[in-house]
């Protein structure tokens, strides 16, 4: 479990799985995703999957609570892991829309990218975006990652068209820099 002043992070279990794709039902989350999470049964079998994949040390998800009312508001994972060359991709981020800009997302990476950097001993973490998906190019952008390019034919969306997809990673070096800005950026406002 990861816990920040509004967000706690904890295992994806069968439990959380009805709430989520309750929340899952705002085609807007959908856009840019290689699912549609909109279709429940498409967004459970996803979910399902996930906690099968920690099983086997594929994959961590987990369930992002809001503190404060202490409810389900999204989902993230740890993924595409290497240990053999202490790398991984944070993704799968998403959230119902009424968390998008507040705040909760950049707290959420701070503690995943912490976990990763400080306990896992990590020497990259990538993250990857449609490029179309300006909204959250610019999320990645807000917590400090370095734009590295972009892949092209890289995935193909739900609804058949293909995705290129934006690349972008921080890596061990940069990590003290990147951790104080989003401290920085997270610090109330006195």
């Amino acid at each position: 479990m990861l816990e920040g002043e509004k967000v706690k992070l904890i295992p994806l279990e069968h439990g959380h799985i009805d709430a989520l794709t309750a929340i899952g039902k705002q085609e807007q989350i959908w856009q840019y995703m290689s699912i549609n999470g909109a279709e429940g049964d498409r967004l459970q079998q996803h979910l399902k999957s996930a906690i099968l994949k920690r099983g086997t040390g594929e994959q961590y998800p987990f369930t992002v609570i809001d503190k404060q009312t202490g409810g389900i508001i999204g989902s993230t994972l740890l993924h595409s892991m290497y240990p053999e060359y202490r790398k991984l991709e944070i993704g799968w981020t998403w959230y119902a829309p009424g968390y998008w800009r507040t705040g909760y997302n950049r707290e959420c990476k701070l503690l995943m990218l912490t976990y990763c950097f400080e306990v896992l001993g990590t020497i990259r973490v990538q993250l990857v975006t449609d490029e179309n998906n300006e909204r959250s190019r610019t999320a990645i952008q807000g917590i400090g990652a370095t734009f590295e390019g972009i892949l092209r034919n890289e995935r193909i969306r739900a609804n058949g068209a293909y995705r290129n997809t934006a690349m972008y990673s921080i890596i061990e070096a940069e990590w003290p820099m990147v951790k104080a800005a989003l401290q920085a950026k997270l610090a109330p406002v006195i």
